[in-house]
Formats: structure tokens, C-alpha cells, sequence
């Protein structure tokens, strides 16, 4: 007997079209004659609510031939369209039992999909370039008549045909466009195979533009921060939290569910180009820093929880680079083979996996860990027995190690391009298959598979993933290699569902306009700004300057650099503020002699790459120095020979050492321009303004200077408020400032605070953790916590004979006594008092296993 159909009085309220398509909604199939949800309009776009009572907000959209189950008067979305209510389909179950359902559905080849992550899109699509590109209905985006948010064909293909769901999302036009062009995505998908949403993801895109000027009302594409290395330099995990959680909700609100960071490898090597992505070189300071992180993105309270501290504000963070990328060999980065081995001299890998271990696996939230994971693409040199290889193709990595050592069994992604070719040469921008260059890509991705790897950042094609799967079966069989398969199924699905999308992955086209870089969370970005900006020097206090009076700013320099791709970069010389912005602080002047003050406006010395084909024409192996001074600098204290080395396309170089060779910084004219300044002022004070990016030297310029402040990635205008004390400065330095590139030459890659400082005019040293306020060096409850955490090594001496000891208990003490820096290895193990003689340089660092090291103490015998 059929069911006689009764709508409950509430219903009513959203009117007639609304009845319209609930009943057209309810044709899949009613389970009992009580319905308990209610369906809204429809959108301008076909998007249609379904309301649960005590239950999640369905979304779907009329174009994706999606119907609503109704199971106890609940509302379900049939997914598969085969009309009853699969487990996967069942928000009222738990998620492992939904994701394993689902993936024990799935084909191979919509397994493989799921392995994909997608090479870097644009919103709208660039016309051209390597990242980015594509066309509509064969149209460029520049040619006219496309929407920005439509779906490009290259999208559709690999969505449809190669059954792709996570993509990464590079620019975006507008928050507006953003959230469209996702509700298109999902409508796409969701009409498609078992409905599986998209989870869209992003690199870092919170930094700032340093000329635009902040108005806590002016809204903006989105909220302005510090550089990830300016989160550090607060020292206030706190702030690094509330930045996770304000992001998570920018993030969610232009369509993106997955963050590809944090970055918290270790920055223990001074010259390596990345350090500004990371929380600096201190392992406790970098793990309370990532779990601050991981909890700000991946928790949700309140109403936005569905459960487990996971819900509607959640992003999936992925931390990377494990087991540490920092590590990289005279600074070398392993995004081109001249950078590919991260090496180890000081025997320290335990402290690169502090940050992760520690913290992003130790979270305080719900959400307890991390819920994915990047390797980097080094060759973490000599850490595997069985070889090696890049860190996605090791097992012991990823499997011994991650997985069973430290019980993660969430996503492990690949980095972009590990299993594509390299180029031709070692700087070319190509695949970095690191260790296995001469394998195919098939092999590539098989051999990751064995190694415990999920995932597949950069490959949109699921070809060479289903060619592995067949390797699988032919060495292991077939029962072995489904089962492989769906582990990892369930670990990717596991993602999608806690953060909603199964229920609704669509966006409210006028909220995202609302959330992303409203006037709050302008705000909270401005304040951390401030916050990060460090003062190194303020000589007879000339710091904070009065307002309105005259300054002098010579123009900006900007080098011509190389970049990954194209020509070099122009150089340019430009205002080094806004002059709009300038004006509301001080009178301007171009006549030195008529300023009371001049500021200088710099930027770290651009170091260079650490590769030069230009040394290879000249019959030299290619490496060169990368320097952080500005000045000419020639590498007499390099390795006389490199740790690793060795590389197909550079057949015979078994030494990538670049001993005696010469370089100058690309930006020299910086140094210029302060030393032309302190000269046109003739006595009135410099104020040195330097952008940093990773430790610098100071020792060119700091005479020059009556006051040094230091910032990662701030507005113009947060620097112009603590120059005149609309703020006062708290930030302290998350790295040491080298003395001289003798110490940067004779430091351990993988050993954080083991430089010899500078020193400067006042006195004070520029070690990890120093900083001034208006009243002096701070010491405050951060620096209590996170400064010497491992105290300095004692040196007495007594004649002849040194005794070493450690304020810090259950601690060892490590040490040399020819000037080089002490690895932590038996044999510089100190254990009883010991003689040296006249000319020798004791130096010592306390280590406690697992935790950190101190810095380096230093002694000379000179009689």
C-alpha cells in the first residue's frame, strides 16, 4: 500500500517553490511518514539547503542530479543516486566507518583519483606560463567573455577523467570569484562517480603588500600577516594560534579546506632560502609555534563543530617538510638537483623532528594531530641504510619511522614533481625525482607507494598511478595491492568528511565577501605585524622618533634577480614608501642636509643560489658561495670537499665544494646606499630599516647606524608606527646574526645556535632570542622560557688545562679544540679535563638529547 505523504506545518515557511523541490528532492526514497527536514530555495545558482533539526545543513546542487534520501525523518544526500542510504552517506555514523565504506566501493582508478594532487590553478586561468594555464571551451581567459569563475577544460578533465578531488589553488581574482568558481567545482563533482567533493587547498597566502596602507575598515582580498618567520619572531604561540584560526575561517570562505603548511623544518642552516617560511632554528620555540598552528586551523567550536574539534571552520593542515628540510647542504635548495641532499655533519637529525613530533603530533585541540603530511625533497643524506633517495621514496622515512615510531597513520603527500624528469642541467626548474632520475615515472610512483606515501602533489594524470598498482600486483598480488589502495583511500576520504563537505561543500557567495579580510581580522594581522618587528640597535635611545619632523629617504634598490622561471628580473630603484604614507608621520625632504633624520630602507643581502652556470664555462664545477653580506666575499674557510654529491646530469663532479671561490651580494647597492647616507647627513642620525629573510651580517653596516630595526614581511605602516612610538617594539630575533662568514662557513648544517654572534657598538649581542624595547634588551617570561633553554657550556681554565661543565642537568657537552664546530659524535664527547696549547680555540655545546642544543661557547688561549 503506498504511503500517504504528510508535510509538517513548519515547512511551509519557505513557500511554495521550496515545496516544489523538496518533493521533487524526496523521489529518491521515505523511509517512514515523518519528515523532520526542510528544504530552502533554491540560489541564483541552483544550490538548494536542506535543513536537518539537530543535525548538519545539507547543500547540493539541481544540476548534479543529486536527490534526498529521507531515513527516520532525517535528510540524506544519495550520493551514488542508487537509491538507499549508503554508510558513507550517513552523517550520524562515525567517519573511519563512512571513509572505509566508501573507499571499499571504489574502483582502482577512482582510488588513483584520490591520489592526485593537482598542479598549482589560477582563478581565473592565466592565459599562459608554467603554473596556472588553461582555456574555456578552448578560449584564454584574456581573449574576452569568460566568466573568471567558471571551470577551465583542464579542470574538467582531470576532475572527470582522471577522477582528481584535491586541487590546489593558487591566485585568486576576488573572494567573490573564489567561492563561485568552487560551487561550480562541486557541482561538477558531485554529479559524478560517488559524489566525492573537492578538497581545495593553498600554499601560505596571508602576507603582506608593504605599500598598501592598513584601515582597519577598508576590507581586503584578505587579512595581511607577518612572514611565518615574523609569527615566530613574537614569540607568542598565542598570536600564532589566533592566525591559524582567523585563516582557517578566510580560507574556508574562498572554498579551500586544506592548508599545505605549516612549514616548520628546522632553519639551522643560515644561508638556505626557505628559513623565511619557517618558525626559525630553535626546536622548542618551533614545535609550540606548529601545534600553536595546527589547533588554530584545525579546530572548530561552537556550532561550527561536527565533532572531535573538526566542523564547518576546520582546514586540514598539512605540516612540512618531513624529517626537516633545513639541513640543506652550504644553503642549497633541493627544488633543483644542486640543492638536493640535506646533510648531517653534526650527527643532530633528532632535532629536526622535534617540531613535528612534539608539536604538530602533540596538539592541545581535539583534533589532536596533524592530519597530513609533506615530505620534503632532499636526500636526507645517509639516514636510510637501504639508500639514497629522495625523503616520499623512503620507507624508513615515512613507514619505520613517521608512521610506526611515532603512530601517524593520517595523509602523506608527496612534494610538487618528485616522480617527473629532471632538466638538462642542475638549475633547471624541472621534476625532482632525487635518487631515482634514471627510473621511470611508473617506478617513481610505485616505489613512494611502497614507502607508506598517500599521495601525489603536482600529478593530475592518474596513469602512472595505475601502472603502479600494477607493478603491485604482479610482485604482491592482488588482495595485497586493493588493500594498499584503499589504506590510503581511507586516510584521503578520512579529511573530506571531517570538515563537512560530504554534507555541503558550497559557499554563501555574500558571506565569503564578508569573512575574507574583514575589518577584525585586518585588524588582528596589523597587531601581529607589530609585534614581529624587531629592534636590534636604538644608540643613545634615538628611537622613537617625533612625528612631523624631516627625514631623508634615499629610494629602494631592487637587484636583478633570477627567478624559477623566464629572464631575470629587472632592477629598479623606487620610493621606499608610499609618499602618501610617508607624509602622515613626517616632512620629506631630497636635501640631505636639511633632514634631522634619515631612514634607510634595505633588504637581506641577496646571497645568490649556491649554482652559477657561469662558473662551469669557466672549467669550474658550477657551486659557488651564497653569502650574507653585502660585500665581496671570497670562501676560504669552505669544505675542502662537499659532504654529497653526485647527480646524472652532471657526470664526473663527485666534489660540490666551492672552496676559494668569490661572490658579492646581488643587492650591494644597499650597503652603498647606507654608507652614501651617513655621509650626505654629515652627523645627523641613520635609521637602518632591513627586511629580512634569513640571518644576516651585520658588521658592514651597523657602525653606520645610530638605530637597526628588523621586520619579516610587514606593512610600510606598522614599521612607521614603532619607528615613532605609536607601538613599541617586542619582537626578538628567531635566529642568531652571524658575526662574519668565517663562522656562517664553519657551522654544522643540522645545528641550530652554533654561530659566534655579532657584537655590536653597545655591547650587545645579536644572539637567537635578543631584542629591545624603549627601556632596553627585553627579558621577559618568553625569553625566560625559550633563551639558553640549554645553557652555554662553562670553559675553565687553569694553566693549561680546561674543564668543561653544563648548568643544564642531564645534559652532554660536546667539543673541539681546532676552531671547528663540534658534531654531537663520541669522539667530540667531552668527559674529563683536558690540556691544549698556546694559539688553540675551544669551542663547546651543551646537547640534550631529543629536546635542543645551546649555543656555542668559544675560548682562545693566546699565551
Amino acid at each position: 500500500m503506498k504511503k500517504k505523504l504528510r508535510v509538517p506545518a513548519f515547512l511551509w515557511f519557505s513557500g511554495a517553490l521550496s515545496l516544489v523541490i523538496l518533493l521533487a528532492g524526496m523521489s529518491a526514497g521515505i523511509t517512514n511518514n515523518t519528515i523532520k527536514w526542510a528544504a530552502l530555495p533554491a540560489d541564483s545558482s541552483g544550490i538548494i539547503l536542506v535543513k536537518n533539526p539537530n543535525g548538519p545543513t545539507l547543500g547540493y546542487s539541481s544540476a548534479s542530479g543529486i536527490k534526498i534520501l529521507t531515513v527516520d525523518g532525517l535528510a540524506f544526500k544519495d550520493l551514488n543516486k542508487n537509491g538507499k542510504l549508503d554508510k558513507y552517506e550517513d552523517w550520524r555514523l562515525p567517519v573511519d566507518e563512512r571513509a572505509k565504506d566508501l573507499a571499499s566501493k571504489l574502483s582502482i582508478e577512482q582510488i588513483a583519483g584520490l591520489m592526485l594532487y593537482s598542479a598549482h590553478q589560477a582563478i581565473p586561468a592565466m592565459s599562459g606560463g608554467p603554473f596556472g594555464a588553461g582555456t574555456y571551451n578552448g578560449k584564454k581567459f584574456n581573449e574576452g567573455g569568460v566568466d573568471p569563475s567558471w571551470v577551465t577544460d583542464q579542470q574538467k578533465a582531470f576532475l572527470t577523467k582522471d577522477n582528481l578531488r584535491h586541487v590546489l589553488v593558487t591566485s585568486v581574482q576576488t573572494p567573490e570569484v573564489a567561492a563561485k568558481w568552487n560551487n561550480n567545482v562541486q557541482a561538477l563533482v558531485e554529479g559524478i562517480g560517488f559524489g566525492i567533493p573537492a578538497n581545495n587547498s593553498s600554499d601560505p597566502r596571508h602576507s603582506t603588500n608593504s605599500g598598501v596602507e592598513y584601515t582597519a575598515g577598508a576590507g581586503g582580498k584578505i587579512s595581511q600577516w607577518p612572514d611565518q618567520l615574523g609569527l615566530a619572531a613574537t614569540f607568542d604561540p598565542a598570536v600564532v594560534q589566533q592566525f591559524g584560526s582567523i585563516a582557517a575561517q578566510e580560507y574556508r570562505a574562498l572554498g579551500i579546506s586544506t592548508a599545505l603548511s605549516p612549514q616548520i623544518d628546522l632553519g639551522s642552516e643560515p644561508r638556505w632560502v626557505r628559513i623565511n617560511g619557517t618558525f626559525g632554528e630553535d626546536p622548542q620555540l618551533g614545535a609550540d609555534m606548529a601545534r600553536a598552528y595546527v589547533d588554530g586551523f584545525q579546530t572548530s567550536t561552537g556550532s561550527a563543530e561536527i565533532a572531535d574539534g573538526w566542523g564547518y571552520n576546520s582546514v586540514n593542515a598539512m605540516m612540512k617538510h618531513w624529517p626537516g628540510g633545513g639541513p640543506e647542504e652550504g644553503g642549497r635548495d633541493a627544488h633543483f638537483a644542486y640543492g638536493k641532499f640535506a646533510v648531517y655533519p653534526g650527527n643532530n637529525f633528532d632535532e629536526h623532528l622535534v617540531s613535528f613530533v612534539d608539536g604538530a603530533l602533540k596538539l592541545n585541540g581535539k583534533t589532536k594531530m596533524v592530519s597530513a603530511v609533506m615530505p620534503y625533497y632532499t636526500i636526507s643524506y645517509d639516514r636510510d641504510k637501504q639508500g639514497n633517495a629522495g625523503n616520499s621514496y623512503s620507507h624508513y622515512l615515512i613507514t619505520d619511522l613517521l608512521r610506526n615510531k611515532y603512530g601517524y597513520d593520517g595523509v602523506v603527500c608527496t612534494d610538487w614533481g618528485v616522480t617527473a624528469d629532471e632538466g638538462k642541467t642542475p638549475d633547471i626548474f624541472a621534476g625532482k625525482s632525487w635518487g631515482m632520475e634514471t627510473k621511470t615515472v611508473a617506478e617513481r610512483h610505485y616505489k613512494i607507494l611502497m614507502a607508506g606515501v598517500d599521495q601525489f602533489g603536482g600529478n593530475n594524470d592518474a596513469g602512472p598511478v595505475i601502472e603502479a598498482y600494477n607493478m603491485g600486483v604482479k610482485e604482491h598480488g592482488e588482495a595485497f595491492m586493493r588493500a594498499r589502495f584503499e589504506q590510503s583511500a581511507v586516510r584521503l576520504l578520512r579529511n573530506i568528511f571531517r570538515v563537512g563537505l560530504f554534507e555541503n561543500p558550497y559557499l554563501d557567495v555574500q558571506k565569503s565577501k564578508t569573512t575574507v579580510g574583514n575589518p577584525d581580522f585586518m585588524m588582528a594581522g596589523y597587531n601581529a605585524q607589530l609585534k614581529s618587528i624587531v629592534m636590534l640597535k636604538n644608540h643613545d635611545n634615538i628611537l622613537p622618533l617625533q612625528k612631523g619632523k624631516t627625514v631623508y629617504l634615499p629610494k629602494k634598490y631592487t637587484p636583478s634577480v633570477k627567478g624559477f622561471f623566464g629572464p631575470p628580473s629587472k632592477e629598479k630603484w623606487e620610493d621606499a614608501v608610499n609618499a602618501d604614507l610617508i607624509k602622515k608621520y613626517f616632512n620629506v625632504t631630497d636635501d640631505p642636509a636639511k633632514a634631522d633624520y634619515a631612514i634607510v630602507f634595505v633588504s637581506s643581502p641577496s646571497g645568490g643560489a649556491g649554482y652559477d652556470a657561469e662558473d662551469i664555462k669557466g672549467g669550474g664545477n658550477g657551486y659557488v658561495p651564497i653569502t650574507l653580506q653585502y660585500g665581496a666575499y671570497t670562501a676560504t674557510d669552505a669544505r675542502e670537499h662537499s659532504i654529497a654529491a653526485g647527480d646524472p646530469v652532471e657526470p664526473g663532479i663527485t666534489n660540490r665544494s666551492y672552496k676559494g671561490k668569490n661572490i658579492t651580494a646581488a643587492n650591494y647597492n644597499d650597503l652603498k646606499t647606507i654608507e652614501e647616507t651617513k655621509k650626505a647627513v654629515n652627523g645627523k642620525p641613520v635609521i637602518v630599516v632591513i627586511t629580512l629573510t634569513k640571518p644576516a651580517i651585520p658588521a658592514e653596516f651597523e657602525k653606520d647606524a645610530n638605530a637597526i630595526v628588523a621586520s619579516f614581511g610587514v606593512q610600510n605602516q606598522a614599521m612607521l608606527d614603532i619607528l615613532t612610538g605609536v607601538a613599541e617594539p617586542s619582537g626578538l630575533l628567531p635566529f642568531q646574526m652571524p658575526a662574519n662568514m668565517q663562522t656562517v662557513e664553519l657551522q654544522d648544517e643540522d645545528i641550530p645556535h652554533d654561530m659566534q654572534c655579532y657584537n655590536d657598538a653597545d655591547g650587545h649581542t645579536y644572539d637567537f632570542g635578543f631584542g629591545m624595547n624603549w627601556k632596553g634588551v627585553i627579558k621577559d617570561a618568553r625569553t625566560a622560557k625559550y633563551v639558553n633553554r640549554i645553557a652555554m657550556p662553562v670553559i675553565n681554565v687553569k694553566g693549561k688545562t680546561v674543564t668543561l661543565s653544563s648548568p643544564t642537568a642531564r645534559t652532554k657537552i660536546y667539543y673541539t679544540t681546532d676552531g671547528t664546530t663540534p658534531a654531537f659524535v663520541e669522539a667530540n664527547e667531552y668527559s674529563k679535563p683536558f690540556t691544549i696549547n698556546k694559539g688553540s680555540t675551544v669551542k663547546a655545546i651543551a646537547k640534550k638529547y631529543g629536546v635542543d642544543n645551546s649555543s656555542m661557547v668559544v675560548y682562545n688561549l693566546s699565551k
